[in-house]
């Protein structure tokens, strides 16, 4: 039986007070967690529901509901409304007609590289006693599709009088082998398929059109046999790339039919990697998005490496001889996430992030030498980055920020990742962010929309060289179909020694110098 208060000792009394008070203190305890997991779950929440809201409440799709109360549509209109309408029609096309008289100006000019159909036009008057005194010019962008011809070569044979052999023109190397397809016809099969993104059947379709008999596997047939040559250029654009001392990295998904798969794709990836200083990328097919995956291009890669927070990446990053850098454009989407969760810290953050930006376009703007941009930086963006990490670790000290909402995780990100984020102030050229990579990256995407996935690991394999060099072409501002047509022509016969001639960026200036 449990001693009445006023028997028991000293020390009775306070070991009694003590028990009590941790009971207390755990009570305490116990309900402060579960107050802060409730404020973490209405944080989360409201965070949820706000991005519900800017999903459900944002720009959308101007919605026509018509008139509730009108249940159909009329099958005769008003007599006096169709003249109505018929006045107001005429009216318009009077007013357009008006419009089309009177003078045009600032009209954008005409490329001058373009053929020029001239049609002369004659008053319909007599004019047999009249005198030219001048004469105007108009011009319009006209448009013909494309023209299928037949490229017809005759080799004459030629017999010495002592009948001891036969001579022939040597027929030019063809890029399909006793095949019907010319070099400018596969050119035009390519740049459709992988950068127009208009898939093969498509493509029959407008061959059917023209009256051409084209079977669908004969047309995969060419675009198979034109994408192994384009293979041999894309194997020393591996080696090249491997060696180069700063690569931005990142992968994007592509679904594959597998044949072990009855009936389901498998999720590829393709492997991005670009170098800012000459504009080269390349894609890489790898069947997954683990460490294994990075081995093809960064087996053995020293130098800069750029990419975002991919763990991957991480690990890569902490080799001897690689210096990590990561991407500012990530940091900041975090921050974007975190407006609705907590409006104030993740707009101030934003704003210090702007600053570093502005300082970048004020070096482009003055096209500055990597040595200029470096001094630039350590001047102004060096104190921007340290009072920055300086106030967000002040932040988690001094204030309550919740580790998994929006704005805790936003915090961690960055903080996470400080010293690769402010890597890219030791060299001027160095990029802050990898945005540059990503655009190389969005033909992909497109593409996905239009042929949903590639036949085979082969044909994913097949097409990251295609892919490679397109990206190329639009970073160098190449025409595609001219350089795949001109490689296509060319491969065969070209020296191994002399292959990277063939490289967009080399035969755009081989095309300059004619």
């Amino acid at each position: 039986m449990q001693k009445a208060l006023k028997h028991l000792s000293k020390e009775e009394l306070i070991a009694l007070f003590k028990k009590r008070d941790n009971v207390l203190l755990q009570e305490l305890k116990s309900k402060d967690e579960k107050i802060d997991k409730a404020q973490l779950r209405i944080s989360e929440l409201e965070f949820q529901l706000a991005q519900y809201k800017r999903i459900v409440h944002g720009q959308k799709r101007e919605r026509f509901e018509g008139n509730k109360n009108q249940m159909s549509l009329p099958f005769e209109a008003d007599p006096e409304q169709v003249q109505k309408q018929e006045e107001e029609v005429k009216e318009k096309l009077s007013f357009e007609r008006r419009k089309r008289k009177s003078a045009h100006q600032g009209r954008m000019p005409l490329p001058d590289h373009l053929p020029v159909e001239e049609i002369e036009i004659y008053p319909e008057e007599d004019i047999t006693d009249m005198v030219c005194i001048g004469k105007e010019i108009t011009e319009e962008l006209e448009y013909e599709p494309a023209k299928y011809y037949i490229k017809r070569y005759i080799r004459y044979k030629y017999a010495p009088k002592n009948k001891e052999g036969v001579f022939i023109g040597e027929l030019p190397n063809r890029v399909i082998e006793k095949g019907i397809p010319g070099a400018g016809l596969l050119a035009s099969i390519l740049v459709d398929k992988y950068m127009d993104h208009l898939p093969l059947y498509r493509q029959l379709q407008r061959f059917k059109r023209e009256k051409i008999p084209i079977a669908s596997s004969t047309l995969e047939g060419w675009a198979r046999q034109s994408l192994k040559l384009i293979d041999i250029l894309y194997k020393q654009l591996l080696d090249d790339t491997k060696s180069k001392g700063y690569l931005q990295a990142d992968e994007t998904p592509i679904k594959v039919l597998d044949k072990n798969k009855k009936g389901r794709t498998h999720q590829g990836y393709y492997w991005v990697y670009h170098n800012p200083v000459d504009k080269t990328v390349f894609f890489d097919y790898q069947p997954g998005r683990s460490a294994k995956a990075a081995k093809n291009v960064l087996d053995g890669f020293k130098g800069y490496l750029q990419t975002d927070g991919y763990a991957v990446y991480d690990k890569i990053g902490k080799r001897e001889g690689v210096t990590h850098i990561n991407c500012w454009a990530h940091a900041r989407r975090e921050f974007d996430k975190a407006i609705d969760n907590d409006k104030a810290r993740a707009e101030k953050a934003l704003t210090y992030i702007q600053q570093l930006y502005a300082i970048e376009a004020k070096a482009r703007e003055e096209n500055m030498e990597p040595k200029q941009r470096k001094e630039l930086r350590l001047e102004k963006a060096l104190p921007i980055i340290n009072e920055f990490g300086k106030w967000m670790v002040e932040e988690f000290k001094n204030h309550q920020i919740l580790p998994k909402s929006q704005i805790g995780k936003a915090f961690r990100y960055s903080l996470d990742r400080w010293d690769q984020l402010s890597a890219y102030l030791y060299d001027g050229i160095l990029e802050i962010d990898n945005n540059l990579v990503e655009n190389a990256i969005r033909p992909v995407a497109l593409g996905r929309k239009n042929y949903l996935f590639a036949g085979s690991h082969k044909a994913a394999e097949r097409a990251a060289g295609i892919y490679s060099f397109f990206a190329i072409c639009k970073k160098h501002d190449v025409n595609p179909y001219e350089w795949v047509k001109y490689v296509l022509e060319n491969i065969l016969d070209i020296n191994h020694k002399n292959i990277r001639d063939l490289y967009p960026q080399n035969f755009k200036k081989i095309q300059e110098e004619k």
